[in-house]
């Protein structure tokens, strides 16, 4: 693991290894750094299978775990992705969505593994904090209507 302080642990039922080649191929400033094996004497734990995958998503550290299936994911957690266009709104969402998770709401999704993500446009952020308040309540009633963030649906709310 890189020299730091402190990571984010994920805890899966044996599909660490898939989740993180998913996160790396898709998510930027992301790659699997080391795949761990469990050794000889691991209770539960078949010798040589996948047990920790540490890897770098959207330039934070990140371990993920095959602990099995005792803990599940919940809203408690979720990683926030911003997007600097719709293209890339669109390419992430789609991502997560269309390989086996689902659509939330404003701007959250699921991935098939049970971790909530929200795909988060600057401009979302920018118009939630817009000085003019009626003009960021336009733009957060909006986004209250979207499941995926529309970025011209929010600047039309923006804009009255």
């Amino acid at each position: 693991m890189q020299e730091t302080k402190a990571a984010v642990f994920l805890w899966f039922d044996g599909a660490a290894e898939e989740a993180a080649e998913f996160y790396a191929a898709t998510f930027p400033d992301s790659r699997v750094l080391k795949v761990v094996h469990a050794p000889d004497g691991v209770p539960g734990t078949e010798a040589g299978a996948v047990q920790v995958v540490e890897m770098t998503l959207c330039g934070l550290p990140y371990v993920l775990l095959n602990a099995g299936p005792q803990v599940r994911p919940n809203d408690a957690y979720s990683l926030q992705v911003y997007t600097d266009d719709q293209e890339e709104t669109d390419r992430l969402w789609e991502a997560i969505t269309g390989n086996g998770g689902a659509e939330i709401m404003c701007g959250w999704c699921m991935d098939r593994w049970g971790y909530r993500w929200q795909i988060t446009p600057r401009m979302l952020m920018a118009a939630l904090s817009h000085p003019d308040r009626a003009a960021s309540a336009r733009a957060q009633a909006a986004m209250m209507e979207m499941t995926k963030i529309d970025i011209a649906r929010i600047e039309a709310a923006l804009a009255g």
